[in-house]
């Protein structure tokens, strides 16, 4: 209707009272914790099952292919079954996922068997593929649209905090040099994932008895309040570039990780796996900080100018790892933790902005591209086999220079 006013509020809630959105948001930023702790393992079991099981490098990321593998896979679907159950039944399915997954850690240690391992690792990312479709949109949409972007912000630095706290466990339990066994010995990874279940399953019963607001999205309406037609899903080119900066966000974030031990053992001379695995809590306590530190920023800078700058910087830094000059590149590549810190929920809370009844598919589908993660650590590797290690953090760098771009002008919405 021509001169007609647009009211384009994505989102209605159950309740208007801002009180009611308080423990829903602490509630679900616990489960930010939960897959941070799954993915600060991962890196640390990539450098374990190469000596534990005698397998190549290249061979050893296809547990970051079926981790991520499982972000493609399943991302349509728990962004389906949320529209249909709610956000709460998805929590929940996506943690009882995640229990079972790690409850088969421990026949899949018993025999020793790599295959069952990424069989294993898959569930278990499944299962973290609901609770992040639930949990990402969810935080955005807990209070007004201005402040989606710290909030997302706030809820990830808990999943900083958890992938800080996942390479200390393997250090100390995978890694345990000083008793000889630690190495080859697969005890240690049973008891660290059934402990793992049993307190996912906890908090599934804990979300299973606790009372949570749905959140609808609304459509566009018109001054007279009758619905107007919603503009198509992939017509907003913000949401595009979204998926295809997380896309190669995921894919730089990921590999930076998964070759971080082999790095820095190849290259700073004397250092051992354990000592890596430390470097390595340290660089995500980096990232882990770089969270809360950019959250505060955002308050005064514009969240896309952040993440564009930070791109920025990690470019030059991925050219210094790739000089493989001792200690200065290892620095460099620990450093790259820190600007990474803000990238994911900065991308995501940009990429669903505004999306109205599209939300919760628009976020499955940026969920969805977190498959970069699977595909970017096995090329990296065939660049380890054709080149150097070195070498490979040429793929972080074209990744990040994206992420720049997105950063710079893609987040517009037309």
């Amino acid at each position: 209707m021509a001169g007609a006013t647009v009211s384009t509020s994505s989102v209605t809630a159950v309740t208007d009272s801002k009180k009611s959105y308080l423990f829903p948001f602490i509630l679900v930023t616990s489960l930010f914790f939960m897959w941070g702790l799954a993915y600060g393992l991962l890196d640390v079991l990539n450098k374990h099952f190469q000596e534990a099981l005698n397998i190549t490098v290249k061979r050893s990321t296809l547990l970051q292919f079926a981790y991520f593998g499982a972000y493609f896979l399943m991302a349509l679907p728990a962004g389906f079954f949320m529209s249909k159950y709610g956000y709460k039944r998805g929590i929940i399915f996506g943690l009882l996922l995640y229990t079972t997954g790690a409850f088969l850690f421990y026949p899949s240690a018993h025999y020793a068997n790599f295959n069952a391992f990424l069989l294993s690792l898959f569930i278990l990312a499944s299962g973290l593929t609901f609770l992040e479709t639930a949990a990402n949109p969810y935080v955005t949409v807990l209070g007004s649209p201005e402040t989606s972007e710290f909030r997302l912000n706030l809820s990830q630095c808990f999943n900083g905090l958890g992938s800080f706290v996942g390479p200390l466990i393997g250090k100390a339990l995978f890694f345990d040099e000083g008793k000889g066994n630690g190495v080859t010995n697969l005890d240690s990874v049973q008891l660290t994932y059934v402990i793992i279940g049993v307190v996912v399953l906890v908090i599934a019963l804990f979300f299973y008895r606790t009372s949570l607001p749905e959140i609808k999205e609304a459509g566009l309406q018109d001054d007279a309040g009758g619905a107007k037609a919603a503009k198509p899903l992939f017509a907003h080119s913000h949401f595009v570039w979204g998926v295809a900066a997380q896309f190669f966000y995921v894919a730089a974030q990921v590999g930076v990780g998964a070759l971080f031990i082999n790095y820095v053992t190849q290259y700073w001379a004397g250092t051992s796996n354990g000592q890596a695995a430390l470097l390595l809590a340290i660089s995500l306590g980096l990232f882990t900080g770089g969270r809360f530190i950019g959250t505060a920023i955002m308050k005064k800078v514009a969240p896309n100018k952040l993440l564009a700058l930070y791109a920025l910087i990690n470019v030059v830094l991925c050219l210094v790892v790739m000089m493989g000059k001792g200690a200065l590149s290892v620095y460099a590549l620990m450093a790259i933790f820190f600007f990474m810190s803000i990238m994911f929920p900065t991308i995501f809370a940009l990429g669903v902005k505004d999306l109205g009844i599209h939300t919760k598919k628009g976020g499955a589908f940026i969920i969805m591209s977190i498959v970069g993660g699977a595909l970017m650590p096995y090329v990296m590797g065939i660049v380890v086999e054709n080149a150097s290690i070195a070498m490979s953090y040429a793929v972080p760098l074209v990744c990040f220079a994206i992420v720049f771009y997105y950063g710079w002008k893609g987040y517009r919405r037309a």
